[in-house]
C-alpha cells in the first residue's frame, strides 16, 4: 500500500473514531499529521507545524472574541433592534438582506471568510432572537458570500482568471461570475423554503420590544461525536430553561442581566470599531484576525472586566477542530497526496468522466482546505484534455469547477462553516455541527454532479 493511500485511509479512520466516540477530531487530526508526516512523508516537526493555519486561527479567535465583547456590552442587541426597524418588521426579509450584504462584500473584493466573519455574528443574532432557523441564517450568509465571490474584481475571480490566462485557455470572467451567483442564489431559495422561510413570510413584528442576544453555551451531558467545551458557562449566570421545538432536552445557559441602554458611549465606540474592521479589511486588505484582536484590545482596555468573560466565550473547541484538520490536509498536500489523486483522475481515458472526477476532487478537498489553493491547483491539471479534442468546453468546465470548489464552503471544516458554527446562539453545538456536516456532505455529493451536467454535459 502506498503512502498516499495510507494517508487517505487515516483521514477516513479519523472520521470513524470521532463519530463513535466523543473525541474532538482536531486532536485526532493533529496526531495524524504528526504520525503521517514523520513516518510516511519524512517531514520534520517544524515542517508539519508550518502547515498549521495561523491565519485561520487568528481569524476565528479574533472574530469570536471581538463579537463576544460586542454581545456582552449590548452593541449587538442595539444593531438587531435598528435592523428590525429598517425592514419594518418583515422578518422574512432578514435572511435575504444578509445574503445580499455578504454577496456585495465579496463582489467588491472581500475574501469570502472575511465577509462571513463580519456578517455571520449579526445574522445569527437575528436568528436567535426572532426564532429564525440558525441553519437557514448561517447558510444564507455563506451562500451569499459565495454568490459574489467570482466577480471580476473579487479575490476568487482574480485568482481563477489569472490561472486560466496563464494556462492559455479561453476566458469568460462574467460567465464564471454569473454561474456562481445564480447557482448560490437558487440554492439559497431552496433552503429558504425548506428551512422555514414560508412561515416567516407571514410573520411580522408590529413593535420592537427589548432584545437580549447573549452568546450562549449548552449545558448538557456529553454524547455523540465532537463534544464542545463548557468554558463559557463559567462566565455566565446560568438559568436552565427549555427551548421550544426540536430537542426537548436542550438546556440553555443564558445571561440574567438587565438590558443595556441603547447608544451608550461604549456601544458607540464598539460600533465604530466594527465599522473600522470592515473598512480596514475590505478597503485596505489587512488581516482580519489581527485587526479584530486590535479592536478587541481597545474595547478590553475601556472595560477590562468585560474582557475576562469574553475570552471564555471564544470558540476554542471549534478552533481546535478546524485547525487540526487543516494541518493534516497541509501534510497531505506537502507529501503529494492531493496531486497524486488529481493526476490519477486527469489521466483517465474518458474526458467527461475525468471532468466529473475533478469536480468531485475540488469539492471534497475544498470542504476541508483552502478553496483558493484548490482553484489554483486543479484547473492546471485539466489543461491537457481542455486543450485537446475532448469535447469538454473550457469556459463551461472552469465555471463549473469554480462553483463546485467553493459552494462546499458551508462545511463546518471550512473557514466559512467554522465561523457559522462558532457564532450560532441558543443551540446545541453538537447537533448544529451535525446539521452543518450533513448539509456539507449533501452539497459535496450532489453539487459536482449537477454542475457537471449543467456546465459540461449539456453544452457539449
Amino acid at each position: 500500500m502506498t503512502p498516499h493511500l495510507i494517508s487517505i485511509y487515516a483521514l477516513v479512520l479519523m472520521f470513524v473514531i470521532a463519530t463513535i466516540w466523543p473525541i474532538n477530531m482536531g486532536v485526532l487530526a493533529f496526531v495524524g499529521a504528526f504520525l503521517v508526516g514523520t513516518l510516511l512523508a519524512a517531514q520534520t516537526t517544524s515542517e508539519i507545524i508550518d502547515g498549521f493555519p495561523g491565519g485561520l486561527f487568528l481569524t476565528l479567535v479574533g472574530i469570536t472574541w471581538l463579537f463576544a465583547l460586542a454581545q456582552n456590552n449590548g452593541t449587538i442587541d442595539w444593531l438587531v433592534r435598528m435592523a428590525v426597524r429598517a425592514v419594518k418588521g418583515r422578518i422574512a426579509a432578514i435572511p435575504w438582506i444578509m445574503f445580499g450584504i455578504s454577496a456585495l462584500l465579496t463582489a467588491v473584493g472581500a475574501v469570502s471568510p472575511g465577509a462571513v466573519a463580519i456578517v455571520a455574528p449579526i445574522a445569527l443574532g437575528f436568528a436567535f432572537r426572532y426564532h429564525i432557523s440558525p441553519l437557514l441564517m448561517g447558510l444564507m450568509v455563506v451562500h451569499g458570500a459565495q454568490a459574489g465571490g467570482f466577480s471580476p474584481i473579487s479575490i476568487y475571480g482574480g485568482i481563477t482568471n489569472g490561472v486560466v490566462q496563464q494556462a492559455g485557455l479561453p476566458l469568460s470572467a462574467m460567465t464564471t461570475f454569473a454561474a456562481s451567483f445564480f447557482v448560490n442564489a437558487a440554492v439559497a431559495g431552496i433552503l429558504f423554503m425548506v428551512l422555514g422561510g414560508r412561515s416567516l413570510m407571514s410573520a411580522r413584528l408590529d413593535g420592537i420590544e427589548p432584545v437580549n442576544v447573549p452568546h450562549v453555551e449548552i449545558a448538557r451531558a456529553a454524547t455523540g461525536p465532537q463534544i464542545f467545551g463548557d468554558s463559557e458557562a463559567q462566565a455566565l449566570t446560568k438559568r436552565v430553561s427549555r427551548e421550544g421545538g426540536g430537542d426537548s432536552n436542550r438546556l440553555v445557559a443564558e445571561v440574567e442581566e438587565g438590558r443595556e441602554p441603547d447608544g451608550t458611549p461604549y456601544q458607540i465606540f464598539t460600533l465604530a470599531g466594527l465599522v473600522l474592521l470592515a473598512v480596514l479589511v475590505l478597503a485596505f486588505n489587512l488581516d482580519i484576525g489581527f485587526v479584530a484582536l486590535t479592536i478587541g484590545l481597545a474595547l478590553a482596555l475601556w472595560n477590562p472586566t468585560m474582557q475576562k468573560r469574553a475570552m471564555a466565550q471564544v470558540a476554542w473547541p471549534e478552533i481546535m477542530l478546524i485547525t487540526g484538520v487543516s494541518t493534516y490536509v497541509a501534510v497531505l498536500q506537502a507529501m503529494g497526496t492531493i496531486d497524486f489523486v488529481g493526476d490519477s483522475v486527469a489521466g483517465m481515458a474518458s474526458p467527461l468522466l475525468a471532468a466529473l472526477m475533478l469536480f468531485f476532487i475540488g469539492a471534497v478537498v475544498s470542504a476541508f482546505a483552502s478553496s483558493t489553493a484548490v482553484l489554483g491547483s486543479l484547473i492546471p491539471l485539466a489543461v491537457p484534455f481542455l486543450q485537446g479534442e475532448s469535447g469538454v468546453g473550457a469556459i463551461g468546465f472552469i465555471a463549473g469547477m469554480a462553483v463546485a470548489s467553493t459552494i462546499v464552503d458551508v462545511s463546518p471544516f471550512s473557514t466559512n462553516g467554522a465561523l457559522v458554527l462558532a457564532n450560532a446562539h441558543g443551540i446545541d453545538r453538537q447537533a448544529f455541527f451535525r446539521k452543518l456536516l450533513n448539509y456539507g456532505a449533501i452539497v459535496t455529493i450532489v453539487a459536482p454532479v449537477v454542475l457537471w451536467l449543467i456546465f459540461v454535459v449539456l453544452p457539449g
